[in-house]
């Protein structure tokens, strides 16, 4: 049973889906957060394909990983999505927040891959 704090998440991040469209020249970046991970993925809506994912259980996040903190691996989770994203081609998204408020985790992985040259 989903709570009801989550309930009102799903429920914003279904009426942002209904504007916010992603495509192969301009991939949908969707944010999902748990309590102790972040996930991002780049999804092109036209074709229904993940184009990248990453999350901060992977591997090259802990190494990348300098300091200890979830803001601090949010960033580096932004940086390397970033890079990731150009190695496929991509310099434009459409973001995601997934109903999720643009502040904390989200912003500083929103502001990471926008700072390592990736355009909303």
């Amino acid at each position: 049973m989903v709570q009801e704090k989550e309930w009102g998440r799903i429920q914003r991040h279904r009426r942002v889906r209904k504007k916010v469209i992603g495509s192969a020249e301009r991939p949908r970046v969707v944010v999902h957060r748990s309590l102790k991970n972040i996930f991002v993925q780049a999804i092109d809506d036209v074709s229904q394909k993940t184009l990248a994912s990453l999350s901060s259980l992977d591997k090259k996040i802990a190494k990348a990983a300098t300091k200890k903190g979830k803001i601090h691996v949010s960033e580096q989770l932004g940086q390397l999505f970033a890079e990731e994203l150009k190695k496929k081609g991509v310099g434009k998204i459409s973001f995601d927040r997934g109903g999720y408020l643009y502040h904390g985790r989200v912003k500083a992985l929103a502001e990471a891959i926008r700072k390592n040259g990736i355009q909303f």
